[in-house]
């Protein structure tokens, strides 16, 4: 289960807010019931401030009340289609791990895939189009140390992607 946006200031929120129950509260942030316990008891987290998870799109007020009415029931974190879609649909995230090694992928392909332009390739790897460049002239700063390395290996890109990105590209050159 996902848990909601910042979990100790929305159990505060749904604390001062509603009659849920603490193992309910606590079974939706994911938190322990004594946890929940200590924050109603002002003895932690008496310094947060509440966190509306109903302005956050987190949950609805008609599950806040379904659950209310049964103590038993659990709550569900509202997963909105339209978010999730715009969600997936940007950019990833790289981390600076991962960074590093993309001059290896470029190398890698660059060579075993010369039928890619290199939009397609600042697609597929986000990098830009001068450090392809760099490293297709040899001119990189540091060429000497870069080993053409598969993106998918280095989890810079999925192999489905990647498939995808050469069926295009040679779907074009025909």
């Amino acid at each position: 289960m996902t848990l909601p946006l910042m979990p100790k200031a929305t159990a505060v929120w749904l604390l001062d807010n509603t009659t849920l129950t603490f193992q309910q509260i606590a079974d939706f942030c994911g938190m322990h019931t004594l946890e929940i316990q200590a924050i109603a008891d002002g003895d932690v987290a008496s310094h947060i401030m509440g966190l509306d998870p109903i302005m956050n799109e987190q949950l609805t007020r008609e599950e806040i009340t379904r659950c209310e009415a049964d103590p038993t029931a659990a709550l569900t974190l509202y997963q909105n289609p339209e978010v999730e879609k715009l969600l997936n649909k940007g950019k990833k995230y790289v981390s600076h791990a991962k960074r590093g090694d993309r001059p290896s992928a470029i190398a890698w392909t660059v060579k075993n895939h010369p039928e890619l332009k290199d939009s397609q390739i600042v697609k597929l790897l986000r990098t830009t189009k001068p450090s392809i460049v760099a490293i297709r002239e040899r001119t990189h700063k540091n060429i000497h140390n870069i080993v053409p390395r598969s993106p998918v290996m280095l989890g810079l890109c999925s192999e489905a992607d990647l498939n995808a990105a050469i069926q295009v590209a040679t779907k074009t050159k025909k």
